[in-house]
C-alpha cells in the first residue's frame, strides 16, 4: 500500500493500526510522484492514502500503478488530485470531508452566534461605552438563510434546528426539491428573497464555475440593514469588493474564513473594518482537530480490505456538485 500523508494527520498509533490491515510504503509527503522511488512503491499500490498537496494523479501515474484500486484521501476535498482517469479506470475514490465538516460546523454556528449579538458591532463601540439593554441584539427568533445543502450546509441546518432560539431557516439550493427541504425543516426559497429575509446569510455551496460571485452586489444590498454574510465555503462565491463597501458602509458586518483573492492583499479594506472577521481558512480541521481526518482514513481502509462499504466514497457523477 502506498501512502502519502502528513505526520500531524497519521500519529504513530494511527500508522501502527494502519500497519495490520495493510503494508506500508511511505511516499514522498508532496511534489512530484514520478521518481524512481515513487514509481517504485506506486507499481505495487493497491490502495492510495492520500492527504493536501497531493500530486494530481495522471494517465502517466496511473499507468505505473497498475495494481491500484483505491485512492482514500486523508483530507476534504478531492478535486485537485482526482482526473478522469482515475474514475475511467474505476478506482475507488473516498474522502475524510465528513471528518473535516465537523469542525468547519461549529465554527460556522459560532459565527451565527456573534452574527445575531452584533458581537463586532458591539465590540467596536465598547470604548465608548456599554449599549444600554434594550439596544442589544439576541439570537432567538432569527431568519437564517443557507446557501448550499452541502454536508456542511446540511449539519449547520439540523444544529439550528435542533437548537432552543426559535431560528427560521431558510434554503436556496438547485438540487434541493420541496420534499427534500420539508425533510431538512427548512422553506425552500431562491437566492433573491433568501437574501431579502435573512438577518445572518451563511454560505455552503461549492465552488462551480456558475456560483461565482453567487453572492453579487445586487444580492448583498438586498440583506436587511444590520445583517451578516458569514463564508467558510470559498471566498470566489462572494464578490469581495462590493461586499467590503457594504460593510464598510456599516450596512453588513461579516465573517470571513475564505476570501477572493486569498489572502487578501495587506491593507485590503476588509481586513482594516471593525465589523469585519476575516480569519486565515481556519475552519476546517486545525491542530488537534486534524487526527480526525487520519482516524476517518485508516477507518475507510480498513474497511476497503474488509470488503464493507466506503462511508466517504465519492461517485465520478456527484464531484461537480461538491467543493
Amino acid at each position: 500500500m502506498g501512502i502519502e500523508v502528513a505526520d500531524r494527520v497519521f500519529a504513530p498509533d494511527l500508522r501502527e493500526r494502519l500497519a495490520r490491515s495493510v503494508e506500508l510504503s511511505p511516499l514522498p509527503l508532496s511534489g512530484t510522484l514520478t521518481s524512481p522511488e515513487a514509481r517504485a512503491v506506486l507499481a505495487e499500490t493497491e490502495i492510495l492514502v492520500t492527504g493536501w498537496e497531493c500530486p494530481p494523479l495522471t494517465p502517466e501515474i496511473l499507468a505505473g500503478a497498475p495494481r491500484l484500486r483505491a485512492v482514500v484521501h486523508a483530507a476534504g476535498s478531492v478535486k485537485p488530485m482526482v482526473t478522469d482517469a482515475v474514475w475511467d479506470r474505476g478506482i475507488v475514490v473516498s474522502s475524510a470531508a465528513d471528518a473535516n465538516a465537523g469542525p468547519v460546523v461549529a465554527f460556522t454556528l459560532a459565527a451565527i452566534t456573534f452574527a445575531a449579538k452584533g458581537a463586532l458591532s458591539t465590540a467596536a463601540r465598547y470604548a465608548a461605552g456599554w449599549p444600554p439593554f434594550t439596544g442589544r441584539a439576541g439570537a432567538d427568533a432569527r431568519t437564517i438563510g443557507v446557501i448550499g445543502a452541502s454536508r456542511i450546509g446540511r449539519r449547520v441546518i439540523a444544529a439550528l434546528r435542533a437548537s432552543d432560539t426559535g431560528c427560521r431557516v431558510l434554503l436556496t439550493d438547485p438540487y434541493v426539491n420541496p420534499e427534500r427541504a420539508a425533510a431538512l425543516g427548512v422553506e425552500l426559497v431562491d437566492l433573491a428573497e433568501l437574501c431579502e429575509r435573512s438577518s445572518i446569510v451563511t454560505v455552503h455551496a461549492p465552488q462551480l464555475p456558475e456560483t461565482r460571485g453567487l453572492l453579487s452586489e445586487q444580492m448583498l444590498k438586498l440583506i436587511p440593514d444590520g445583517g451578516a454574510v458569514i463564508n467558510t465555503a470559498r471566498g470566489s462565491l462572494v464578490d469581495t469588493e462590493a461586499l467590503a463597501r457594504e460593510c464598510g458602509a456599516g450596512r453588513l458586518d461579516a465573517f470571513l474564513d475564505v476570501t477572493d483573492p486569498e489572502p487578501l492583499p495587506a491593507g485590503h479594506a476588509l481586513l482594516r473594518l471593525p465589523n469585519v472577521l476575516v480569519t486565515p481558512h481556519i475552519a476546517g480541521a486545525q491542530g488537534s482537530e486534524v487526527r480526525r481526518l487520519g482516524e476517518y482514513a485508516v477507518a475507510e481502509v480498513e474497511r476497503f480490505v474488509a470488503g464493507a462499504e466506503l462511508r466517504g466514497r465519492l461517485l465520478r457523477e456527484e464531484l461537480a456538485r461538491l467543493a
